[in-house]
């Protein structure tokens, strides 16, 4: 017997749903303005019969080589940690810049300074060796930007004088997925806590990647 839609969790509602869009769209199957009109309506809606409604027209991916491909580039990046990336580390910029971007290991410990200067930390591709990640910072007429990805939970608990603080990223992530707790002082200063790219360009993204390989008349 299945079970009824409604009964269903509604992220794997979704899930199946975001595959099934990609997977026509990769093929051709459905144009550039259809899959994002769709795309929109399953990344926002909270109603199981309008998500599906999406794909009733649809097939499902024939095979699970998609979703996995999905699953590699869109996850969480995870990888045990060594002895070296075990150790606290510290970004400290002073009258300059300092930048962590790309695809960097993510200790479980860490340290921000910014003294008259900035310092930038981009968590979008980095490597996470657990699943909690505690941020001390330190501004002092300096600016800390950090970008995460959606599908990582931020707290932010650090003291602000004469400064200001920012967040706009999300703390409804998956419980499995990696929080990043933002703890320290911000004088005369500013820490900003935003989404560099969102999980529905990044679905935009990897499906013109797919519709390349799939569909020959591209």
């Amino acid at each position: 017997m299945s079970v009824i839609l409604e009964d269903r969790p509604i992220e794997t509602v979704r899930e199946e749903t975001i595959d099934t869009l990609i997977y026509n769209y990769s093929h051709g199957i459905i144009s550039e303005h259809a899959f994002e009109r769709r795309l929109d309506v399953a990344t926002e809606s909270n109603s199981h019969a309008e998500i599906v409604e999406q794909v009733k027209d649809l097939s499902p991916p024939s095979d699970e080589a998609l979703k996995y491909q999905k699953d590699k580039q869109l996850g969480i990046n995870y990888a045990a940690a060594s002895t070296e990336d075990d150790a606290e580390m510290k970004v400290v910029s002073i009258l300059g810049g300092n930048e962590r971007s790309g695809r960097w290991v993510v200790p479980a410990k860490m340290n921000a300074v910014a003294v008259l200067g900035g310092v930038d930390l981009d968590f979008s591709d980095a490597v996470f060796t657990s699943q909690r990640v505690t941020l001390k910072v330190f501004s002092l007429l300096g600016g800390i930007n950090t970008y995460v990805p959606e599908n990582v939970n931020v707290v932010s608990s650090a003291f602000c004088i004469l400064g200001g603080i920012d967040n706009k990223a999300p703390s409804i992530a998956d419980k499995q997925a990696p929080t990043i707790v933002i703890e320290g002082y911000v004088l005369l200063g500013g820490l900003d806590i935003k989404i560099k790219t969102t999980i529905k360009e990044k679905f935009i993204a990897f499906a013109r990647q797919m519709r390349e390989v799939f569909d020959p008349k591209m």
